[in-house]
């Protein structure tokens, strides 16, 4: 009886520690992903090696989208003149698969932090090579590759999420449009 209790606390044992590990809660500002071509993860359905090629990603954007729920977002909760990582949680990562020109500036195929200094009338965007971290707290300027001031533009309608998109303004000239609350910005980038 004695060696069947232990095994019992054995097996009772192992069986908890083995579902010990609990999935976490669904993220208040849930992880997405914006891609130039916006259907480039659905290449593998084109029927054509042309309509494959054309669909190839040029840059994906990975970014956590906040909500305003009801609060006021610029010049508040994401302060005028002060670096913000363009989301929450883990920093806003650009990732551009081809040279590009970024602010004037060439900027290599490669992974970037993208960080925001925002003020009412304009932003300043700036891609810096420190990747996968939680916030900019530790964000060295010396690692910046490139930066880019583009005006603010209003929205008409409140944009309850924090919202990336990415599409074709001219020949080889991405604007990514960033929009939350009612504050829309374009930040050109020119495909090489």
């Amino acid at each position: 009886m004695k060696k069947l209790l232990i095994l019992s606390s054995i097996a009772l044992a192992t069986i908890s520690m083995s579902f010990g590990q609990e999935f976490k809660d669904l993220d208040k500002s849930p992880l997405d992903v914006a891609y130039y071509p916006a259907n480039a993860t659905k290449r593998v359905f084109a029927k054509t090696d042309e309509e494959k090629k054309a669909l190839e990603p040029k840059i994906r954007v990975v970014y956590s989208r906040p909500q305003k729920k009801g609060r006021v977002i610029f010049g508040n909760l994401v302060e005028y003149g002060t670096d913000w990582r363009l989301g929450a949680n883990e920093c806003t990562e650009i990732h551009f698969m081809t040279d590009v020109k970024f602010g004037g500036k060439t900027v290599k195929a490669g992974r970037y932090l993208m960080m925001v200094n925002p003020s009412e009338k304009e932003w300043k965007i700036t891609l810096n090579s420190i990747t996968d971290q939680w916030g900019i707290y530790a964000i060295d300027s010396k690692f910046d590759i490139a930066s880019v001031t583009v005006p603010v533009q209003k929205s008409e309608e409140e944009i309850e999420a924090l919202s990336i998109a990415l599409y074709e303004k001219s020949k080889n000239v991405v604007h990514i449009k960033i929009g939350w609350d009612n504050t829309v910005v374009e930040v050109p980038v020119t495909l090489k």
